[in-house]
């Protein structure tokens, strides 16, 4: 699993992002790719999923009607658009197979890589 993730950066409340990811090798042979998120103190957590075979979105609850999944599944792309920023959404942010994290999930997919940073701020 190999991912490149893009697009973070600091932005004040009310505002919009739209992360990138680039996946390549296995990165798309599990069935669903997200978005994970992991502000500084806090758990790891899912923040968007979608089905690489039927393109279904699966949202947390806090993200729904705010972010947007896609992907290009030609050029292995994910991209996450988030409107409506809040300094909740403070994190740093992961692309990655599946929908949510779990306590053998690194022993599966591998370490989690840098990620991009989302900086919500006025």
């Amino acid at each position: 699993v190999r991912t490149v993730e893009s697009g973070g950066g600091l932005v004040q409340p009310g505002g919009s992002l739209r992360l990138s990811c680039q996946a390549s090798g296995h990165t798309f042979n599990y069935g669903t790719i997200g978005w994970f998120r992991q502000a500084s103190g806090k758990e790891r957590e899912g923040v968007s999923c979608i089905g690489l075979s039927d393109g279904a979105p699966w949202y947390l609850d806090s993200v729904k009607d705010r972010f947007t999944i896609s992907m290009d599944s030609a050029k292995k792309m994910v991209y996450l658009q988030m409107n409506s920023l809040s300094p909740e959404d403070t994190a740093v942010y992961w692309c990655r197979p599946h929908c949510a994290d779990y306590s053998d999930y690194e022993d599966d997919f591998g370490p989690w890589g840098q990620g991009t940073q989302v900086t919500v701020s006025a």
